[in-house]
C-alpha cells in the first residue's frame, strides 16, 4: 500500500509538468486550453518536483516528510486554482496527499508517539543513573561501567549463574541500559484476528524505566501503540491512525503490572542486569529459581526455569494484570513468556523467539508472538 500511495503522488507530480512544458513552449498540451505565463510555469515546475520530493521521502520513512508534503499541497493547489477550468480535478489528488500528510504528522510530528518515545529516550541517556547503590557512585550515562566477574556471581541460584555465562554477561560491562528491534503480531483475546507489528524498546536499569513503540495494522488501518514506565508509573496509550485515541491505561494495578514487564524485559534480553541489587533469589531447584524484584513502590514475583543447556526457556508470574479487551479494566491473571531460538547479538545470546502466554480460566493462550531482530545494550552491539 506505501509504494501505491507513493505511486499515486509520483503521478500527480508528473501531470503539473504539463504547465511547465506549456508555459516555455515545449510541447503543444492541448488539455490546457487556458494561457500560462512563464512564471506560472515555474510554478508548475516547483510543485511537480515538491510532489517527486514528498513521494521519496514518504517512501524513504523520512521524520520530516509531511512537512515537504502539506507545502507540496500549497503549491499544487495554488497552480491548480490559477488554472481552474483545465486542472481542477487535481484538486482530489491534493486531497489524498493532505490526508496523507495529516497521517505523517500525527504519526511523526512533535505531537506523535514516535516524538515522545524519542524524547524520553534521550533525556534518560543523557541524565545520570539513578541514585547508585550503597558504596557505589553513581556514573553518568555512557561512563565506564564495572564488568561483571564470577564473583559477581557467587550469591545467584546455580541455574542463574549458568544463564548469566552462557548469555555472555562474564568480563562485559554491567548494564545501564538496553534497545531492542521486533516483530511479531498480537492480539487482544484468543479469539480475535492477528495483528502484525514492529516494536522499539528502550530500557533503563538503574532509575527503572522503559519506552516501547510498536506500530500494528488492524484491518489494513495502521495503530499506534505507546507503553511508557518511568519514576514508578506507566501508560499505555493506543491510537487508530495515529489520531484517534482508543486506550489510555494507567493507575497503580497497571503501574504493578508493567513493573512485571520491566523485570521479564531484564531476565530475557539484559540477563547480565540480574545482577541488580533490586532482585532477591530464592533457589527453587537445579532448573528454576524464584526473583523478587523491586521498582518504585512496588515488589513483584516470578518464577523462571532453564533447560539442560542453562537456556531460560520461561518466566511465570501471578503478579501481572491480563487488560481487558476494552483497555478499560485489569484482572489478575497467571502470565508466561516461553522463549527459544538462542541466537548471538554481538557478545550476548538471548532468546531471538518468544511470546506472552495469558492462562486465563478456560485455557493458556498467546495474545503476542515475537521474533528478536537486534539489540544493542548499554549503546553497543
Amino acid at each position: 500500500m506505501r509504494w501505491v500511495f507513493a505511486g499515486l503522488i509520483v503521478i500527480h507530480g508528473l501531470i503539473h509538468f504539463m504547465g511547465f512544458a506549456k508555459a516555455f513552449g515545449l510541447a503543444a498540451m492541448p488539455q490546457l486550453t487556458q494561457p500560462i505565463s512563464r512564471v506560472m510555469g515555474a510554478a508548475w515546475l516547483a510543485a511537480g518536483l515538491a510532489m517527486l520530493v514528498t513521494s521519496a521521502l514518504f517512501l524513504m520513512a523520512s521524520r520530516s516528510w509531511w512537512a515537504v508534503g502539506f507545502a507540496a499541497v500549497l503549491l499544487s493547489q495554488f497552480v491548480i486554482v490559477s488554472a481552474w477550468g483545465d486542472a481542477r480535478f487535481g484538486t482530489l489528488a491534493n486531497i489524498l496527499v493532505l490526508a496523507l500528510v495529516v497521517h505523517g504528522f500525527a504519526s511523526r510530528g512533535p505531537m506523535s508517539f514516535h516524538a515522545s518515545y524519542l524524547r524520553r529516550v534521550r533525556e534518560r541517556i543523557a541524565a545520570p543513573t539513578a541514585i547508585a547503590r550503597p558504596g557505589e557512585r553513581a556514573p553518568v550515562a555512557g561512563a565506564n561501567l564495572s564488568l561483571v566477574t564470577e564473583a559477581d556471581l557467587a550469591s545467584l541460584p546455580q541455574p542463574v549463574q549458568r544463564y548469566l555465562r552462557l548469555a555472555g554477561a562474564v568480563g562485559r560491562p554491567r548494564v545501564h541500559h538496553f534497545r531492542a528491534l521486533w516483530r511479531g503480531r498480537i492480539r487482544a483475546t484468543a479469539n480475535d484476528p492477528w495483528m502484525a507489528f514492529t516494536a522499539e524498546q528502550h530500557n533503563f536499569v538503574r532509575e527503572p524505566s522503559r519506552f516501547f513503540l510498536m506500530q500494528a495494522t488492524r484491518r489494513g488501518l495502521p495503530v499506534d501503540v505507546f507503553h511508557a514506565f518511568q519514576d514508578g508509573a506507566a501508560t499505555m496509550r493506543v491510537r487508530l491512525l495515529s489520531l484517534f485515541p482508543m486506550v489510555d491505561q494507567r493507575g497503580p494495578d497497571f503501574d504493578r503490572a508493567e513493573t512485571v514487564t520491566l523485570f521479564n524485559d531484564l531476565c530475557i534480553l539484559a540477563p547480565g542486569a540480574l545482577l541488580d541489587a533490586a532482585i532477591r533469589w530464592k533457589p527453587i531447584d537445579d532448573r528454576s529459581a524464584r526473583a523478587h524484584y523491586t521498582a518504585g513502590r512496588y515488589t513483584i514475583s516470578a518464577e523462571l526455569f532453564f533447560n539442560a543447556a542453562g537456556e531460560l526457556v520461561d518466566f511465570v508470574s501471578d503478579d501481572r494484570l491480563a487488560t481487558s479487551p476494552d483497555g478499560k479494566g485489569l484482572t489478575k491473571q497467571r502470565w508466561s513468556t516461553p522463549v527459544r531460538e538462542y541466537r548471538s547479538f554481538g557478545p550476548w545470546r538471548v532468546a531471538s523467539r518468544g511470546e506472552g502466554q495469558w492462562h486465563a480460566p478456560d485455557g493458556k493462550y498467546a495474545y503476542i508472538e515475537l521474533e528478536l531482530l537486534d539489540l544493542e545494550i548499554n549503546g553497543a552491539r
